[in-house]
């Protein structure tokens, strides 16, 4: 996933690659076996993902920042005793990662994270200078060097 513009040719293909994958794999549109679905909101000053990760230990959880990718990594352990017989499983066990493409615009440098009701919460601020700023407009009188 990548949270920088890119030509829309390459976003069509990871799409189509990723629908491809998911059928060679025999699993449907809304199954995530293994992933980290996420939720990302632009705010005003940051970059704001929320992945799901219920039931993870909160201690297994990593989250690290390399070249411009975040990466986020749990594991989920099983939970039944020694004399229990699973007969249904579900719920994917292992680990689990997930990758993010951070923008030139982003802080890596400043990235935060909280984990609370299964949900990891990761800020990312934006760089002062990607933040929309108002241009002041000068009366032609006042600035010589700007020709119209």
């Amino acid at each position: 996933m990548l949270l920088t513009s890119i030509d829309p040719f390459v976003q069509e293909f990871d799409r189509q690659f990723d629908r491809l994958a998911r059928q060679a794999l025999g699993w449907g549109e809304s199954d995530t076996r293994g992933a980290m679905p996420l939720d990302g909101v632009r705010r005003k000053d940051d970059v704001l993902l929320k992945f799901d990760l219920p039931g993870i230990d909160p201690d297994s959880i990593e989250v690290t920042v390399d070249r411009g990718v975040l990466s986020v990594s749990a594991r989920r352990e099983e939970e039944h005793g020694q004399d229990d017989r699973l007969f249904v499983r579900e719920r994917p066990m292992g680990t689990f990662t997930r990758r993010v493409y951070l923008s030139e615009h982003l802080d890596s440098e400043k990235v935060d994270a909280a984990y609370s009701n299964g949900v990891l919460a990761v800020r990312i601020p934006v760089i002062e200078r990607a933040k929309p700023r108002k241009v002041e407009i000068h009366k032609a009188d006042e600035v010589k060097s700007i020709k119209a």
